[in-house]
């Protein structure tokens, strides 16, 4: 007899200080956006070419490849899980597309968004790291946050969403409890 255990997911909001240096998680957010609609332009372009959904490893290749050329070298300032993580959202939207057009259900397919529209990035593994004393490092710059509780369990993704004033993040971590 085999027992399964059952896992539960909890997620835990807390609010950064603020501080100038979180207009370095606003630019992130801003080149996760870019990010985002280049791939949604890729994917257009695409299906217009060939009939067919672009692989999800063929588009993460081709931007690690954009990585490297000098012109989109700010792509850099977002980890590759995260934009690992815009790719995995892109193909899941498109998958959730063609399916409701097979079951003829009217849909759309995913569209462009305004930039400064666009509201978080995820990191998954790496990128990341919590420290003492109510501090979180991302991309290797420290920012304080307001713990309001204390954090049960591991932490495995952090979501950074901007809050709505101005200079303001949330820190989501999701945490898988056992």
């Amino acid at each position: 007899m085999i027992k399964r255990q059952m896992i539960v997911v909890k997620t835990y909001c807390f609010k950064l200080y603020k501080a100038k240096r979180n207009r370095k998680l606003h630019k992130v957010i801003n080149i996760a956006g870019i990010i985002y609609n280049h791939c949604i332009a890729l994917h257009k372009r695409y299906y217009r070419l060939f009939k067919k959904s672009l692989n999800i490893y063929k588009l993460q290749k081709h931007l690690t490849k954009l990585k490297k050329i000098g012109k989109f070298s700010y792509f850099k300032e977002v980890g590759s899980q995260a934009i690992q993580d815009i790719t995995q959202r892109i193909d899941r939207t498109y998958k959730l597309f063609f399916r409701n057009l097979k079951h003829k259900i009217r849909t759309a397919p995913p569209s462009f968004k305004k930039i400064r529209k666009y509201k978080s990035f995820t990191l998954k593994q790496a990128g990341w790291k919590l420290l003492k004393d109510n501090v979180i490092e991302i991309n290797k710059q420290k920012y304080k946050y307001f713990k309001s509780r204390d954090i049960e369990g591991i932490v495995k993704t952090i979501t950074i969403r901007p809050a709505i004033l101005v200079g303001k993040y949330r820190l989501y971590p999701r945490i898988p409890c056992i």
